[in-house]
């Protein structure tokens, strides 16, 4: 199979949608591994750290769930990730009425590079990451969709529920936000 015909573009994703519509169980689950490692990395970039392929699966169950309502006006992909990003959402405010806010913790990495290069990593790291956290919620969300998943800012206003402008303005406040931060 050519690399054009594996590459997640909205034509193939509706061939597949048709087919497990019609009942072919293999198309959900290439509809899973081309778009599950996208949908982890996002729930990451927004902190989640302890039940990212638990939000992977229950994304895929709702989605499933309800395609009869993907009306096709975003991407598969764009839609995948505003479901994630509800369930995320409403997971978070279930937690805090729980038991109040949520502590995120930091995994530990491990590399294959020196001490000094773990040092030097693991101080830029944390610089970017305070300044990501000084971001507002809505920076943060529309800075890690164009940088880590590379998304249109029609992508992006789609998943955030807003217009193309305000992403494109929430991004480029952002960046700069970012850079002003670490250069202090």
């Amino acid at each position: 199979m050519s690399a054009a015909k594996r590459s997640p573009d909205d034509s193939t994703d509706a061939g597949l949608i048709a087919r497990w519509k019609a009942g072919d169980e293999r198309a959900a689950s290439e509809l899973v591994t081309r778009h599950a490692e996208s949908l982890a990395r996002f729930a990451s970039s927004l902190g989640e750290r302890d039940e990212i392929e638990e939000l992977v699966q229950d994304t895929f169950v709702r989605a499933f769930a309800s395609l009869d309502s993907f009306r096709g006006e975003s991407s598969l992909r764009t839609w995948l990730f505003t479901i994630q990003r509800r369930l995320l959402l409403d997971r978070r405010r279930s937690a805090r009425r729980r038991r109040g806010d949520v502590q995120i913790q930091e995994d530990d990495v491990a590399t294959e590079y020196t001490a000094l290069d773990g040092v030097v990593a693991d101080e830029t790291e944390r610089m970017l990451v305070s300044a990501m956290d000084r971001l507002s919620p809505m920076q943060r969300e529309v800075f890690t969709l164009r940088v880590s998943e590379g998304m249109s800012y029609r992508d992006i206003a789609d998943v955030l529920g807003s217009t193309e402008g305000a992403a494109r303005v929430h991004y480029h406040n952002a960046l700069r936000a970012v850079k002003e931060l670490l250069d202090e």
